[in-house]
């Protein structure tokens, strides 16, 4: 988690389209909200690749507020933006420069006590 301010400068570092998304709710409320949690709302907005840069301030004054979970539009915005088949994950290790796999993930840490 980070002040939004400091994510949103993003924008000076991408060469590309960039959606932002501002939840209410503080650090981890906002994040893990669910849909149907009552008392929550965001700001989503598109910057186009070669629009003009618009201050935080600027932004969060101009883009509409929608009433609840971010959710939704994480979905619609993931659905937008994957492909319609399944893709298969790339293989893991580099065998050809000798790193062999060390094992399926989630890997063997995560039963250790």
């Amino acid at each position: 988690m980070a002040p939004w301010k400091s994510v949103y400068k993003l924008h000076f570092l991408a060469d590309t389209d960039v959606t932002f998304l501002l939840a209410n709710g503080g650090h981890n409320a906002g994040v893990v909200s669910e849909p149907g949690h009552p008392r929550r709302h965001y700001q989503v907005d598109t910057r186009r690749e070669g629009e003009r840069y618009v201050d935080a301030e600027t932004w969060v004054a101009q883009v509409p507020i929608t009433e609840g979970s971010w959710w939704p539009e994480w979905q619609r915005w993931l659905t937008a933006l994957s492909s319609p088949e399944r893709v298969a994950p790339p293989a893991t290790g580099a065998a050809e420069e000798g790193f062999a796999a060390l094992g399926p993930a989630p890997g063997s840490y995560v039963y250790q006590e």
